[in-house]
């Protein structure tokens, strides 16, 4: 009787861990909340990063050899040789 017995409860303990995995695993079902607020992070990390990237790429256009702003060359120009006053304030334009 053990014997026949055997099989049945190796095969319950296999589908017992397999199942155990399915939900309490790092793949798992209770890991998709923690799954989410990454998620939510990553997606405010890309927002920044693209905006930054937005931004640099607007002062790249307003450093182009063949239409220099003037503003914005005089403001770095100005920044970079120290020569922005204390008193000075920069209004950026964006």
């Amino acid at each position: 009787m053990a014997r026949s017995a055997a099989l049945p409860a190796v095969a319950i303990l296999i589908i017992g861990y397999f199942a155990s995995a399915a939900l309490f695993g790092p793949n798992g079902l209770l890991a998709l909340g923690g799954y989410q607020s990454q998620l939510k992070i990553r997606a405010a990390q890309l927002e920044r990063a693209q905006a930054t990237r937005d931004r640099l790429r607007h002062h790249a256009n307003l450093l182009d050899p063949a239409k220099v702003d003037p503003d914005f060359g005089d403001e770095l120009v100005r920044r970079s040789t120290g020569q922005v006053r204390p008193d000075e304030v920069i209004i950026p334009r964006n």
